[in-house]
């Protein structure tokens, strides 16, 4: 009988807490960079310079900007993720989804509506560009929607909302209006028409209450 070759055990690169903070560093000012100029308009000397990190050290974590891009999106989508998760995993009633709406106008309008939606205007820049990429975005927007229709499903399950309701589609309906008003807005440097588009799809919301509120949507 041949003897038998026993492979190799397979190393794995250490990341030291030093080196683990620095890779932070560089991926937090390509999120503020990246946010601000976008993904295509920021360079990897830009990225460098605002992390305060040489060459060598952004090479050791990232092998090219394409790398850093990936790592990028899955950062950043964590964030968003984690700050719809406040306001969405306890959703019951209407006036919870007015208040998700009002977090997120008076955030974007600290901005005057400018840069838009921080998955959003990654989508637009890298979808056509990076399979990769655009399959991670797509990932957590579908997450992102799931919150919203879980809450309306429990809305439904509560007797909030009819049972002809459908939260799935309310839930796309309502990413659409949002995603679509940051972009208007970023247009205008104004944050109104996000309020027009994500008022009208919670209007929609509405129609569907079984008991109907005179609260605004706003």
């Amino acid at each position: 009988m041949a003897d038998e070759q026993v492979a190799a055990p397979t190393k794995q690169r250490r990341i030291s807490q030093r080196g683990i903070a620095t890779r932070e560093r560089i991926l937090e000012a390509a999120n503020r960079l990246m946010f601000v100029r976008g993904v295509n308009a920021t360079t990897l000397d830009d990225i460098r310079e605002a992390s305060q990190t040489s060459k060598s050290q952004l090479y050791h974590h990232f092998a090219d900007k394409q790398e850093l891009v990936r790592a990028l999106v899955k950062y950043r989508g964590a964030l968003v993720l984690q700050r719809e998760r406040g306001g969405l995993e306890r959703l019951r009633s209407f006036s919870g989804l007015v208040r998700w709406r009002n977090a997120l106008v008076q955030a974007n309008s600290l901005n005057n509506g400018k840069y838009g939606c921080g998955l959003g205007s990654m989508a637009v820049e890298l979808s056509d560009q990076d399979e990769q990429a655009r399959s991670m975005l797509s990932e957590t927007f579908a997450a992102w929607e799931k919150l919203i229709s879980d809450g309306l499903h429990r809305m439904r399950d509560s007797g909030a909302l009819r049972q002809d309701a459908d939260p799935e589609k309310l839930a796309t309906g309502l990413m659409a209006a949002l995603q679509g008003g940051y972009l208007l807005a970023n247009a205008a440097h104004d944050v109104a028409p996000m309020e027009v588009a994500l008022d009208m799809a919670l209007d929609h919301i509405k129609s569907f209450l079984t008991e109907p509120t005179g609260e605004p949507t706003r």
